[in-house]
């Protein structure tokens, strides 16, 4: 009997699910290898890093002198230029001379009394010689010629002391700089009346080239050091060459590195820090005293620190951690210490010995034990300022 329309479309149907199902079953993969994740890893090396903090210091300058008044005085003239480079004994102010020039005259005059004095004095001592040797004068009489001489004597050297001091008097009525230097602005104007009572200086003259940073370093952390270069886990620096940077407020390096000039053997018990001090060259006087800066620099070297690419680390409030590919091909957390970053990686101070196989695809998604493929990644693009064992 044949078959109908009807039935002809069912077993067509029926015919073609069949073959769609048998396609696909022979496309799905063996039911083995679904869901294994590939991953890049970075072999870790170990690295000799340099142990670097950053502090704040304040500039001060070289030498620092306050100009003052040797004598009293009205000040007439000021004789720079405020902000002047000058050099030592460069004058600066002016003070009327007038006075000290005839207090000068006036010593002169004594002493050329004293001086007349002592001439006859001198004269009368040699009759009374001549005299004494034949007994034409007393003894007394000689002895009394002896001392008006050496009276006299003294009266002259008493009137050259007396005119050296006016004369230095009357150079101090130019007050000259003490230091080479820039002098800052004029404290007083003319009119003022100065001298050596006066507790005002007339100014004040900076050495800034080269030019101090001070700055202090928490003690702790200075001891904690001391301790790490004794045990070998650190390579201490000489200092006399630890080389200091700058950083000013905007984040911009000074171009001229400085020296650690200066390490306090004692600690301020007020801070609880070690003062410290650096050298630091400035031609073009783009450092002033006073300003506040970020210091930087180098105390040791960590011959035993790992580099890890910055998106291999995954960090919590609590602890700090990378993912490891084990001998197994599965997943595996360790936790590590990594508190600064150079050049784009992470620097682990501990949790890693170098060799190890660092997951960098998404590791804060993978679960530990999870199996895994690998793709490696070379441990290129590490700072080339660096040796890597």
């Amino acid at each position: 009997m044949p078959s109908s329309p009807f039935g002809r479309s069912r077993l067509w149907l029926f015919a073609s699910l069949m073959l769609g199902l048998t396609a696909c079953s022979q496309e799905q993969p063996p039911a083995g290898n679904a869901g294994i994740p590939e991953v890049e890893v970075y072999i870790t090396q170990t690295a000799t890093i340099p142990v670097e903090v950053s502090v704040p210091g304040r500039l001060e300058a070289y030498r620092q002198a306050e100009v003052r008044a040797r004598v009293a005085g009205i000040v007439t003239e000021r004789l720079y230029q405020e902000g002047q480079e000058v050099k030592k004994g460069t004058p600066l102010f002016l003070i009327n001379p007038e006075l000290l020039t005839a207090a000068r005259d006036q010593a002169a005059g004594v002493l050329a009394s004293a001086e007349a004095s002592h001439r006859n004095a001198l004269d009368k001592l040699e009759r009374y010689r001549d005299l004494a040797s034949d007994h034409s004068v007393s003894e007394r009489d000689y002895q009394a010629a002896v001392a008006e001489e050496l009276q006299a004597k003294a009266q002259v050297l008493t009137a050259k002391a007396q005119l050296d001091k006016a004369n230095l008097d009357l150079g101090y009525a130019k007050v000259t700089s003490p230091i080479d230097g820039r002098a800052r602005r004029a404290l007083v104007t003319e009119g003022a009346l100065v001298g050596l009572d006066s507790p005002t200086p007339l100014t004040t003259v900076e050495q800034i080239d080269p030019i101090y940073v001070n700055f202090s370093q928490p003690a702790t952390d200075v001891m904690a050091l001391q301790r790490a270069i004794r045990n070998g886990r650190m390579k201490g620096v000489a200092q006399n060459s630890i080389e200091v940077k700058l950083l000013f407020p905007d984040g911009t390096e000074y171009q001229h590195p400085g020296k650690l000039f200066f390490s306090d053997l004692a600690v301020d018990s007020n801070t609880d820090t070690v003062a410290m001090r650096a050298l630091f060259r400035n031609p073009e006087r783009e450092l002033l005293p006073g300003a506040y800066v970020q210091v930087k620099l180098k105390q040791a070297e960590n011959p035993s620190s790992v580099l890890v690419p910055r998106d291999a680390l995954v960090r919590t409030a609590e602890s700090s951690s990378v993912m490891i590919v084990d001998d197994h091909e599965q997943v595996q957390a360790v936790n590590v210490e990594a508190n600064a970053m150079r050049d784009g990686f992470w620097v682990v101070t501990s949790g890693l010995k170098g060799g190890e196989r660092v997951i960098v695809t998404t590791p804060a998604m993978m679960a530990p034990g999870t199996a895994i493929k690998v793709r490696d990644r070379e441990p290129g693009g590490k700072p080339s300022s660096l040796s890597t064992d």
